[in-house]
C-alpha cells in the first residue's frame, strides 16, 4: 500500500506503508475512525541500533521519528528491550524496513516466526512509511528546523493532505507529560537482565528514591534499583508534601516529552523539594530543575537525538559519548552564576549539558546516562547520585536561596 509523509511547509515524501494503516479521510487525519492521529512533530534520530527503545521512549510522545540509518528492523522486536508499556511515537519513517528479521531474541511469545517491526507497529496501531529519502528529509529538518507533519496511507488527495499537515497542532502548545505519566504512586521491582535473561544481582536496598515520572524510561528505574535503591514513582503533578511524606533519601527527576515551559506545576513541586533531599534530573528533569532555579529554556532548531553526542565534563575535562533525545535546552545566560554552575557542555553546539546548585545537593544532565540505546560512558552519574545520598543521609535539611 502506498503512503505519504506530508510536512507543514509543503514538502512531502511518497513511499510504502508498513505497520498500521492511516487511510485518508475528509473528516481528519485520524480518518474519522477513532484511531490516534498520525500527526506530530517530525524529528530524526541518528542511532544505528535501538529502534525498539526509541519507539517506546515516552520522550517521543507526539512525534513522528525518522531514523537516519537506512536498514531498520533486521533484528526484529523482543519483549526485553521496551522502555515503557507501549509504543509512544505517532509514526515511524525509514528508508527500508526488513520484513524478515534474524535474531534469536525476536519473539513475542506467541508467533512461530520472529516478531517483525512491521507487526509490532501494527499491534500497537502505529503507522510507518518506508522507501523515503531519509537523507533529504534530515537535510530539510536540519536546515529549516523541526516541522509538523502527518502520515497517510492508501489513496489520498495531495492538496488536502498538505493542508491537514499544516493544521497539525503546534508541539509547543500541548502538555504531553500528562499523556505519559502514571496516575498514582507506584513501586518498581523489575531488575536488569543479561542477554541470557539471567537477573543481574541487585545491591541490598539501602535507600529509597522518589522518582517523579514525567515519562520515565524503564532502564532508568532498572539502573537506580541495581545501584541499591528502592524506587517509588510519583505522577508528574505530585505535590512536594506528598513526596516528602514517604521520607525518601533522594529525588529523581525523569526524562519526558514536550515543552518544559508548560510545566509550571512540576517546577513548583521541585521548588518545594530543593534543599530537602538530594536531587538528580535528566533531560526534561534537567530543564525543569533549571527553571526551578530561575533559569529559562528555549526550543532547539532541530534537537539532539542519537547515541553519539560528545559531552565535556567541565569539572574533569573528560569527554563522554552520550545518548540524547531532547528538543529544548537551558539558556545559560538565564542562570544565576552565583547560585548555579554549568558542569557539562555539548561539544557539537556548546549548549548546556549539565548543571548543579553551588550549595544545595541538586544537579542534572541533558542526556541519558542509562543509555538504551547508546554508550555507557555516563553510568557513573548514578553512582554519584547514590554517593550524594549517602553524604546527606545524616544531615539536616539545608536552607539556602534557590535562584532568582
Amino acid at each position: 500500500m502506498k503512503a505519504i509523509l506530508a510536512l507543514e511547509d509543503g514538502n512531502y515524501f511518497e513511499g510504502e506503508s508498513f505497520g498500521a494503516e492511516r487511510p485518508y479521510s475528509e473528516k481528519g487525519a485520524d480518518s474519522g475512525s477513532g484511531k490516534p492521529s498520525s500527526g506530530g512533530e517530525v524529528c530524526f534520530n541518528t542511532s544505528m541500533t535501538g529502534y525498539q527503545e526509541i519507539l517506546t521512549d515516552p520522550s517521543y510522545s507526539g512525534q513522528i521519528v525518522a531514523l537516519t540509518y537506512p536498514e531498520i528492523g533486521n533484528y526484529g522486536i523482543n519483549p526485553e528491550d521496551v522502555e515503557s508499556n507501549k509504543i509512544q511515537v505517532s509514526g515511524l519513517v525509514v528508508k527500508n524496513c526488513c520484513e524478515y528479521p534474524s535474531n534469536w531474541r525476536a519473539d513475542n511469545g506467541k508467533a512461530v516466526h520472529p516478531w517483525s517491526l512491521s507487526e509490532y507497529l501494527k499491534q500497537n496501531d502505529i503507522p510507518g512509511i518506508m522507501g523515503v529519502d531519509t537523507r533529504r528529509l534530515t537535510r530539510i529538518l536540519r536546515e529549516t528546523g523541526a516541522k509538523n507533519g502527518l502520515i497517510v496511507t492508501g489513496d489520498y488527495d495531495l492538496k488536502a493532505v498538505l493542508a491537514k499537515a499544516k493544521a497539525v497542532p503546534s508541539f509547543t502548545h500541548i502538555d504531553f507529560v500528562k499523556k505519559v505519566t502514571i496516575t498514582g504512586q507506584e513501586g518498581w521491582d523489575e531488575g536488569e537482565n543479561d542477554l541470557s535473561f539471567r537477573p543481574i544481582p541487585k545491591h541490598q536496598q539501602r535507600f529509597t528514591i522518589a522518582a517523579l515520572d514525567y515519562g520515565i524510561k524503564y532502564n532508568i528505574l532498572r539502573k537506580l534499583q541495581t545501584q541499591g535503591a528502592e524506587v517509588v514513582r510519583f505522577p508528574a503533578d505530585a505535590k512536594a508534601e506528598d513526596i516528602l511524606a514517604i521520607n525518601p533519601d533522594g529525588i529523581f527527576l525523569s526524562n519526558g516529552p514536550g515543552d518544559p515551559a508548560l510545566l509550571d506545576y512540576a517546577v513548583d513541586t521541585i521548588k518545594g523539594l530543593l534543599g530537602k533531599k538530594p536531587i538528580f534530573g535528566i533531560c526534561l528533569g534537567h530543564q525543569l530543575l533549571a527553571r526551578s532555579l530561575g533559569g529559562t529554556t528555549f526550543k532547539l532548531k532541530f534537537g539532539h537525538r542519537g547515541a553519539n553526542h560528545p559531552v565535556k565534563d567541565l569539572r574533569t575535562g573528560k569527554v563522554e559519548i552520550t545518548s540524547q533525545n531532547h528538543g529544548f535546552a537551558v539558556d545559560p545566560k538565564s542562570l544565576d552564576q552565583k547560585t548555579v554552575e554549568v558542569t557539562h557542555i555539548n561539544l557539537n553546539d556548546q549548549t548546556v549539558a549539565g548543571l548543579r546548585h553551588r550549595t544545595l545537593p541538586a544537579y542534572s544532565v541533558q542526556y541519558h546516562p542509562e543509555a538504551s540505546p547508546g554508550p555507557k560512558d555516563s553510568h557513573y552519574l548514578f553512582e554519584e547520585f547514590l554517593a550524594e545520598i549517602r553524604k546527606h543521609a545524616s544531615k539536616p535539611a539545608a536552607s539556602a536561596p534557590v535562584g532568582r
